[in-house]
């Protein structure tokens, strides 16, 4: 297993676990030297490890992997150094350059995957790639945004601390599903989802990363909207797991926050509303039937794979350091 990654393939069993152990190191280590500088930019990036570790627990060298809202192209990257092929779409130009960028850097590093990014709406995934891929994806990896503005970079200033780098874009071009309230997030949602279940191969998988957030003190539950968009779409849920965004330690989660989730914390806290720093990412898997529903003929049952040694139970991470 190579050394950057922050997990293990889990031992079979009953006794898998569905916890990821996915950020034993910091964001900035996992891309150091792996992805072009630019990336760090991106607004809501994905860490490295948790795209890795679901290439890994899913599919087989030589499978395709997808992901319909790539940014920088963290699963590609990861994908193609795993030995998988990947293909990404991205709707902002901005993001699909830094993209190519990365699939070229880990072409130049030795990743032996093919890659290409693809420039345009996922909600229109169908007529967007070729019919020639319809079936022939084994994952989809992906996350949907949780807003026009997110935590972004800070730099001191005279007048205090300044936030850049927060926006997918700057507010003039509303296509992107960011801009959308939680209804319009989820319809989009839903057809891109129901674009990958075109894709997807009898038995493939969907992994879908995504976190509740508060709007006006009100708890807005996304990971419910998503499970509900994916089953709208065609899809069977299987496993609801987590990705840590915290390491651990002895037994003890380390927060790895940002400067605004702590200053968030500090002044729910001091105005009485008990929040806590995100620790995790809700982790959705579905799959693809291996029967058509309108066929009259019987899903796949919850234990079934697409492949031998892919997941269809509870994953478990490696707790100890990372590389």
């Amino acid at each position: 297993m190579p050394a950057h990654l922050d997990h293990q393939r889990p031992e079979t069993g009953p006794d898998g676990l569905s916890v990821w152990t996915t950020a034993q190191r910091t964001g900035p280590v996992q891309r150091r030297g792996r992805y072009v500088p630019d990336s760090v930019k991106h607004p809501a990036r994905m860490l490295p490890a948790i795209a890795a570790h679901a290439v890994h627990a899913y599919t087989r060298p030589g499978d395709l992997v997808l992901d319909p809202m790539c940014g920088i192209g963290t699963t590609l990257v990861e994908a193609v150094h795993a030995g998988r092929d990947a293909i990404g779409v991205e709707y902002e130009s901005r993001w699909s350059d830094i993209a190519d960028a990365n699939v070229t850097h880990a072409h130049d590093q030795g990743a032996a995957g093919r890659a290409s990014v693809v420039r345009g709406d996922a909600t229109r995934l169908r007529s967007l790639l070729p019919a020639a891929l319809t079936g022939q994806v084994a994952l989809v990896v992906t996350s949907p945004p949780y807003g026009p503005t997110v935590h972004g970079l800070v730099r001191p200033g005279a007048d205090g601390v300044a936030k850049f780098d927060n926006a997918y874009n700057d507010g003039t071009d509303k296509g992107n599903l960011a801009y959308r309230d939680l209804t319009g997030l989820t319809d989009g949602f839903e057809q891109i989802l129901a674009g990958c279940a075109t894709l997807l191969r009898p038995g493939g998988i969907v992994v879908v990363t995504a976190r509740p957030w508060r709007k006006n003190g009100q708890l807005v539950d996304l990971p419910s909207a998503v499970i509900a968009a994916g089953v709208r779409a065609g899809l069977m849920p299987t496993e609801r797991c987590v990705a840590l965004l915290a390491a651990v330690r002895d037994g003890h989660l380390v927060a790895r926050p940002s400067f605004f989730q702590l200053q968030a914390v500090r002044k729910a806290r001091a105005a009485g509303t008990p929040l806590h720093l995100i620790a995790h990412e809700d982790v959705m898997i579905f799959r693809r039937p291996w029967k058509s529903v309108s066929s009259g003929e019987p899903k796949c049952s919850q234990g079934q794979s697409g492949h031998e040694g892919s997941s269809g139970r509870k994953v478990a991470g490696d707790p100890g350091e990372g590389g």
